[in-house]
């Protein structure tokens, strides 16, 4: 059959890929399982039950939850009687809260647990059209989703007529979801996506996942980010099985206990994994240890196409046998492919990975753009390391005269909710969204992101950076958990360094070094001067105006939940630029070893 709407994916999934195990999640310790029949009757009766209790299409519902099979029951439930469904980050702050509670106009709000109901109940109050909040957990004297489903299951041959002609009459460009862009500046967008928006984007990449419907993926990343909502329709439509991970936290016991096929993942966690991997090489000894690091440096040296000649590759052979294999039965041993996105993935990572045998597809999109607009390939030469892969076909892509990336396609949003002038901003007169991405057409139609068009600044010597290129290479340190460079209008290129703290301590530990607490440790000369080592070291192999000159150290984690990282675990500038003001006063002169020499700043608190 045709998918022309999202809840298309579901009757397709009943007439061509039956299942036991459509759906899954590990609760209590076991794995619960959903049937393709079970799945579209949970669908069926969450409209119904929504038509009973008076929705209309255009009325509007806002999620917070973890990933389960319920929030699919309730996102095709709500599709495809025309309800607008608004799922939000869990870690949003206060003000993103009551911003978004307010401003998405929706009727009631569906929690997962007594954790966010206790976060949302409280905004809930100064949001006047929120009419009820509901849990998929049973709370205490809180209202279940499931009053849904029985009010359905009663009115099922009431509405039955009903359901199929309010289906029929959705259209693909009709609104389905409201998603609040989690942005590294100011409040939140509504951006409208339609049914088209995400189909589109399915229809073009599901021939690229080398995914069949025997198969099953693993989800962890949260539902309500777009990459992860539009491959978990995307694995749905080549009748593949979703298995929602416990948390991130159990990323790696899932992956063993289910064996999945492939996953969707963001940068940061492949880099903690490669993290891990490392430190437990480094725990070996003699001739195990110089083994492993022997076919991690092998790795580091991938090429696609047997570019490296016939010894490398007996090499790698013997590698994938004797070391690699260990890391591919860590993820479950049947790793056809992971999904990267979000931001830019380190090119050795993309590297040792394939040489591993657990091939990374890197993409590239938006919100916006629901989301890819492209992705490299499982295979040469439509793969290409350091390049986000060929643009879609059904996508039109043009490169502007400054170098920013513009897209027009399908995939493109309706525009942002109730905001028509930022909109325009975006979106010119010929119809090209532009991204503020810059970036580079080559073979193969293959796009390579260059940095970001706000991001990159100039130095007072007339030399621009582009941060993003930089901070991506000192994030291979170990040492480096986060790292924001710095520098416009000054002389030269300085940088906020977050520590790894586990590996920073381990180093301590290992070297004698003691302190009371991170904020001790970091003022210590050995780590100071172990840092300006690592930083040396990388410097060297750039260019001597993108050299990092010097440094601060923080003595905090960067977390979303304290503002430092977007929900997508993106470096958020501007707030870090108001938090460590102290620290680039200092780094570039304007402040002195005993105070400030200028505009008092004991408003500012430094870490």
């Amino acid at each position: 059959m045709e998918i022309r709407r999202t809840f298309d994916i579901v009757d397709q999934l009943v007439e061509k890929y039956q299942r036991d195990d459509a759906l899954a999640v590990k609760r209590n310790g076991q794995w619960e399982k959903f049937s393709t029949l079970q799945y579209k009757e949970f669908v069926d009766d969450f409209s119904c039950g929504l038509l009973a209790a008076g929705f209309k299409k255009g009325d509007k519902i806002l999620t917070v939850s973890n990933n389960r099979p319920e929030w699919n029951f309730v996102d095709m439930g709500m599709s495809q009687v025309g309800v607008v469904h608004v799922p939000i980050y869990p870690n949003n702050g206060a003000k993103e809260y009551q911003h978004i509670l307010v401003h998405s106009d929706a009727r009631i709000i569906i929690v997962s647990s007594q954790e966010y109901y206790d976060l949302l109940s409280m905004h809930a109050e100064t949001a006047p059209n929120i009419e009820k909040i509901y849990s998929f957990d049973q709370l205490d004297g809180v209202p279940n989703w499931s009053e849904f489903v029985e009010l359905g299951k009663k009115n099922r041959e009431k509405f039955k007529d009903e359901l199929k002609t309010i289906r029929d009459s959705i259209q693909p460009r009709d609104l389905m979801s409201i998603i609040y862009t989690s942005g590294t500046t100011g409040l939140s967008k509504g951006v409208m996506l339609c049914h088209e928006n995400f189909v589109s984007n399915v229809l073009a990449t599901r021939n690229i996942l080398p995914i069949t419907g025997t198969e099953f993926f693993l989800s962890f990343l949260p539902l309500c980010h777009v990459l992860e909502r539009m491959v978990n329709y995307l694995v749905q439509s080549n009748g593949a099985g979703v298995y929602y991970a416990e948390s991130i936290d159990t990323l790696g016991e899932n992956m063993r206990e289910v064996s999945p096929h492939g996953f969707t993942s963001v940068p940061r966690v492949l880099e903690k994994i490669f993290d891990k991997i490392l430190l437990k090489g480094k725990e070996l000894t003699g001739i195990k240890k110089s083994l492993f690091f022997w076919a991690v440096n092998l790795g580091l040296k991938y090429e696609l196409n047997k570019a490296n000649g016939w010894w490398y590759e007996f090499q790698l052979k013997l590698a994938n046998k004797i070391i690699f294999n260990k890391w591919r039965e860590a993820t479950g041993g049947r790793i056809k492919v992971i999904i990267s996105g979000g931001a830019a993935l380190q090119e050795r990572l993309a590297r040792i990975f394939h040489a591993a045998r657990i091939p990374v597809m890197e993409g590239y999109g938006l919100t916006e753009t629901s989301p890819v607009i492209s992705v490299n390939f499982p295979y040469y030469p439509k793969l290409k390391f350091g390049s986000v892969g060929p643009i879609l076909d059904n996508i039109d892509v043009k490169i502007a005269e400054d170098g920013e990336i513009l897209m027009k396609g399908p995939s493109l949003m309706l525009g942002y909710y109730k905001d028509e002038e930022k909109t325009k901003e975006v979106i010119d007169d010929e119809g090209y969204f532009h991204t503020g991405d810059i970036g580079e057409i080559g073979e193969y139609n293959i796009l390579k992101i260059t940095d970001r068009k706000k991001e990159i600044f100039k130095l007072s010597t007339g030399k621009y950076i582009a941060p993003q290129v930089v901070e991506n290479r000192f994030k291979e340190s170990q040492f480096i958990e986060q790292i924001m460079v710095v520098g416009e209008g000054e002389k030269f290129a300085g940088a906020i360094i977050c520590p790894s703290f586990e590996f920073l301590h381990g180093w301590c530990f290992k070297n004698g070094i003691t302190y009371r607490d991170n904020k001790d440790l970091i003022q210590i000369p050995e780590v100071i001067a172990r840092f300006q080592q690592e930083v040396d070291t990388i410097n060297k192999g750039l260019g001597n105006y993108r050299q990092v000159k010097k440094f601060e150290l923080t003595c905090q984690e960067w977390l979303t939940e304290t503002g430092e990282l977007s929900p997508t675990l993106k470096v958020k500038r501007k707030f870090l630029k108001v938090k460590y003001k102290v620290k680039l006063d200092r780094m570039y002169g304007y402040t002195d070893a005993d105070g400030y020499v200028g505009t008092p700043s004991n408003q500012v608190t430094e870490d």
